[in-house]
């Protein structure tokens, strides 16, 4: 028996990094999932991982921040398991500059896929979850960063836009705590993922929808924050996904409105 049982799902940008843990936890808890990513590959591959090991799981591939996808997210989960329960907003990326060098383009991008996506998302969500009433709390886990609670340079679009989301995250937890949902807030600090790896190279990318965005930590740079950290490190994907699977569990039905800052204790 999981802690999930019988619930469904959807986790955007989960077909790699820390949303694929976090898909992959919910599912091993008894939750259908509806994994979503830019790419096809990846997005199966969470897919087939779940289905593996006895979970349901389905794809909805695409970009959060296209026209129409919200609705389409929405609907994969209602339409392929009858429900939604869950709702996690872990799609999102950086684009770095500071603020005399950055570009009208790099704002919105990163205010449209970090923010106005996850707006988009709960928007679409909203009516289904009127009209489907329930005799258990269901769960919306938005994925923040410290960079939005605590501000970070070189930041100002992507911190803007996590700081954002705190602010719909207590918004939402005022308007749908009569429909029984929790709404909650993780403001991850620094984790391992493909946007993080440590890199001697200053030029590394990857290809994000797109656009060629330059990723990785220098490693002296990595070094001296591995010292701000009381734990050495930064965290692991699945210790991420740990902290979001706290807020999706029956134990948190009483907690609301929050913004949980996971970041091994740094800040």
């Amino acid at each position: 028996m999981g802690t999930l049982d019988g619930k469904v799902a959807i986790v955007s940008g989960s077909g790699r990094g820390i949303g694929r843990e976090i898909a992959l936890k919910l599912a091993s808890e008894g939750a259908s999932v509806v994994v979503n990513d830019l790419d096809p590959e990846p997005a199966a591959q969470t897919e087939r991982d779940i289905k593996a090991t006895g979970g349901q799981a389905v794809s909805c591939v695409g970009s959060v921040a296209e026209e129409g996808f919200a609705e389409r997210f929405v609907n994969t989960a209602v339409e392929s398991f009858g429900g939604l329960d869950v709702i996690v907003n872990n799609a999102g990326y950086t684009w770095d500059s500071v603020i005399q060098k950055m570009t009208d383009e790099q704002w919105d991008t990163i205010l449209d896929v970090n923010l106005k996506a996850p707006f988009r998302i709960l928007r679409a969500a909203q009516p289904y979850i009127k009209a489907n009433p329930t005799d258990y709390h269901r769960k919306v886990v938005n994925i923040s960063s410290t960079s939005g609670v605590f501000g970070n340079a070189g930041q100002s679009n992507y911190g803007s836009a996590k700081a954002g989301i705190v602010g719909l995250t207590k918004t939402l937890a005022k308007e749908w705590g009569r429909y029984k949902v929790n709404v909650n807030a993780v403001a991850f600090g620094f984790v391992v993922t493909r946007m993080t790896e440590v890199t001697a190279d200053s030029d590394t990318k990857i290809t994000i929808d797109g656009r060629d965005i330059r990723v990785g930590v220098n490693p002296d740079r990595m070094a001296a924050m591995a010292t701000t950290i009381p734990f050495g490190r930064g965290a692991t994907p699945v210790e991420a996904a740990g902290a979001v699977y706290l807020l999706c569990t029956p134990e948190s039905d009483y907690v609301n409105s929050q913004c949980l800052v996971v970041d091994g204790g740094r800040v």
